[in-house]
């Protein structure tokens, strides 16, 4: 297949017609891999998608891929979310397209917010990895109550509340935007 066929974009209102193929397509990934997935309703991931917070593949009319943001914490910290690519279309570097665009999306609307993600995938902790994300311990996350909160729709979660929200399966990874290392990183990108 010629990935240059495969549209990465931010999501808008148009695009709800494919909320259902995403979460039935999260919930599968989820169930292959045995590990969790905090399941979303139609009408929040239908909500990103109408305040731009979304990134969706189309190649086409047909799902790919998808991810989304949101801030917390009085907008100083943001979460990039629901990184999925249909099983059809793996392989191929779209979940780093779309990984990189949620980026630079959340980037672009909260520039000095500290960026955050959970995954308890390898493919997601490399991308990080390359974006600037260093692994950090839960504290140093966000603290608002809604954010953890929507942890609850994930099968692990019973792990994170015993726990205390100390730690879970998930490895928690942080973007700081004024980490020397990610001024330069971010200096190359924009070619200064």
């Amino acid at each position: 297949m010629d990935t240059q066929q495969i549209d990465v974009m931010v999501a808008d209102a148009s695009h709800e017609i494919y909320v259902d193929t995403i979460l039935e397509t999260i919930k599968n990934a989820a169930k292959v891999r045995g590990t969790g997935i905090a399941e979303r309703t139609h009408e929040y991931v239908a909500t990103k998608m109408k305040e731009g917070k979304a990134i969706i593949a189309l190649c086409d009319d047909e799902f790919v891929g998808f991810s989304y943001i949101e801030s917390w914490g009085n907008k100083q910290y943001v979460a990039t979310s629901g990184l999925i690519v249909d099983d059809r279309f793996r392989g191929l570097g779209i979940a780093k397209r779309i990984k990189q665009a949620s980026f630079m999306l959340a980037r672009l609307r909260w520039p000095k917010a500290k960026i955050f993600s959970l995954t308890s995938g390898a493919a997601v902790m490399k991308m990080n990895t390359e974006l600037g994300y260093v692994p950090v311990t839960f504290n140093e996350l966000t603290d608002d109550e809604a954010f953890w909160r929507g942890c609850e729709g994930c099968t692990n979660h019973h792990i994170l509340k015993e726990k205390e929200r100390k730690f879970c399966i998930c490895t928690a990874m942080l973007y700081d935007p004024t980490d020397p290392r990610n001024i330069k990183k971010e200096q190359e990108r924009n070619n200064i």
